[in-house]
């Protein structure tokens, strides 16, 4: 899979303000979309250029844009945790269909800024979705922070935050400032 760019779907991204915690959408599973449907690939554009704005961000999913959908974008290419990578790419209605080796590491996430916590998931994943535009069903096999990344945001679009699965309160911490 190549990497995604605005320019294959024609259509340039709007940056949209990010919703936050307890926003109602976030915690409402998305429902599934027509990745060929003209508001999907608005859509899937609108996701990219609100990520590649927001320092530090290596994924957003539409319910954090305030719509209620099935659709992410992912790009963890030039995070310092990376190791495999797929670079920019976005997928409709995604699922994962294979996960092992368990680990527990940090998250954090733009819809809840002020926290970060401790989540345990798989280390190795396949993914499978649909690419915006064409319809064309792809699987995507990654690990490590990609495969994070990925669950993070699938679980966005089930109406999950990392706060619901982190181990409890004790596993949940004030985000660090720096002046």
């Amino acid at each position: 899979m190549s990497s995604w760019t605005e320019d294959e779907l024609g259509v340039p991204g709007r940056v949209l303000p990010v919703v936050r915690a307890p926003d109602a959408v976030l915690s409402t599973a998305g429902a599934e979309v027509d990745p060929c449907a003209a508001e999907t690939v608005q859509l899937a554009a609108d996701l990219v250029a609100t990520m590649r704005v927001s320092p530090g961000c290596v994924g957003l999913a539409a319910p954090q844009v305030g719509v209620g959908v099935r659709v992410f974008c992912v790009d963890v290419a030039e995070h310092p945790k990376s190791r495999t990578h797929h670079g920019t790419f976005v997928l409709c209605n995604a699922e994962v269909v294979e996960a092992s080796r368990n680990e527990k590491a940090r998250e954090g996430c733009m819809s809840v800024p002020d926290l970060t916590g401790d989540v345990k998931r798989a280390t190795r994943v396949l993914v499978r979705g649909a690419l915006p535009g064409t319809g064309e069903t792809v699987t995507i096999a990654t690990d490590a922070f990609e495969a994070r990344a990925l669950q993070h945001e699938i679980d966005h679009c089930a109406g999950l935050l990392f706060v619901d699965r982190a181990a409890g309160a004790h596993a949940i911490y004030a985000r660090k400032t720096y002046l």
